[in-house]
């Protein structure tokens, strides 16, 4: 059953465990698939009527599948500003689907949730259908698996744009072909501070991949964090996509690691004095904006991995990343706070979160940690 307008909570944080594949150095794994529904006009030049008309179809379908049976569903207008942020925050939505101030949501924009898995649709964004999951640290397979199996699922509810010659028809001409878009978000330190990332992103932009910053597309890199996604999508099936980027995905890791011994072996005085800069800031800050936080975190996160600190646990930075953001203070904090306010309430809780790691508690939420 598919519940409408629920109260979000906590759904669609189970990417931030840290209980994947190389989760010291890889945050998450995302894969995208993009399909539109046939006879309908693609989005951009829908009427209202029309992307209502496919908002139910989709919907519909979505509560026939195995996968999204048990689900929450929000139509992203009915939404305010705080919530299509926290949305984003949590890396559930593109900044498309949730829109601006100037530049409001599409009527007939929805996100469409299970509440198992980070699994679910967005509905009217770019194209009608992104059928989208999420898995903490480095799982392409699986997670590419739980789409396709959505994907087969769905299709043979509603009948998709297709082309026997070019494939899964797209708004935008890129996404043609298979739709899909897979990433993994990577924490490379090692190879900033060595001052080998940019031979890497050249090497990978050469194979047919491209990189963006933490939120994606048109973002920017933010504490050491590239989010490394396949390039093409049309001329190669899924499969072949999907174990491409596996491989190179695998190189990349591998030459942090060997980055990060590098620093070890030959710069240890300068690599501990930024850890533990790092750690002491966000141990005592009494004020810390969204970037700030992020930023030093990364130095803590490298740390951790490299057993120069004992606490806090990666799934405790993963945590703190996410629900350090300003909506989800907001939310905590019962409304909404100036920047002022809101890098006094996030130097608070990061305190509070490296306190009762250190303590053996969870970070838990904003909310939790600020009522005690």
């Amino acid at each position: 059953m598919i519940r409408r307008d629920a109260p979000l909570t906590d759904q669609g944080l189970g990417w931030i465990r840290a209980d994947g594949d190389e989760s010291e150095i890889v945050l998450s794994t995302r894969v995208r698939a993009a399909r539109n529904l046939q006879g309908y006009p693609f989005p951009i030049r829908a009427t209202a009527e029309d992307r209502q008309l496919v908002l139910e179809r989709v919907l519909a379908a979505a509560g026939e599948s195995d996968a999204l049976t048990d689900s929450d569903m929000w139509e992203i207008g009915s939404l305010g500003a705080a919530d299509r942020t926290l949305l984003r925050e949590r890396h559930l939505v593109s900044p498309e689907l949730v829109g601006t101030e100037e530049a409001p949501p599409l009527a007939g924009a929805a996100l469409v949730l299970s509440r198992s898995e980070p699994l679910g649709l967005m509905v009217n964004e770019e194209d009608h259908l992104r059928m989208q999951a999420l898995a903490s640290g480095f799982q392409l397979d699986r997670t590419w698996r739980r789409v396709d199996s959505l994907d087969e699922e769905i299709g043979l509810l509603v009948p998709y744009a297709f082309h026997h010659e070019f494939g899964f028809l797209t708004s935008c001409p890129t996404n043609v072909g298979t739709g899909l878009r897979a990433s993994v978000l990577m924490h490379l330190p090692g190879l900033v501070l060595t001052k080998e990332i940019s031979k890497v992103l050249q090497g990978i932009s050469q194979v047919g991949l491209t990189y963006r910053g933490l939120y994606g597309e048109g973002s920017e890199v933010v504490g050491n964090f590239f989010q490394v996604s396949n390039q093409t999508t049309l001329g190669k099936s899924e499969e072949d996509l999907i174990d491409h980027l596996a491989r190179i995905a695998g190189k990349v890791i591998e030459y942090e690691k060997s980055a990060r011994s590098v620093l070890l072996r030959e710069a240890p005085a300068v690599l501990e004095d930024k850890v533990w800069r790092a750690y002491g800031i966000l141990r005592h800050a009494r004020s810390l904006s969204a970037e700030e936080m992020v930023n030093l975190l990364s130095g803590v996160r490298l740390g951790v991995s490299l057993k120069l600190l004992q606490t806090p646990r990666v799934e405790t930075l993963n945590e703190i990343m996410v629900l350090g953001q300003t909506s989800h203070l907001e939310r905590a904090a019962g409304g909404r706070l100036e920047e002022a306010e809101a890098d006094v309430c996030r130097a608070s809780f990061v305190r509070e979160g490296f306190a009762a790691d250190a303590e053996g508690d969870h970070t838990g939420t904003p909310t939790d940690e600020m009522e005690d």
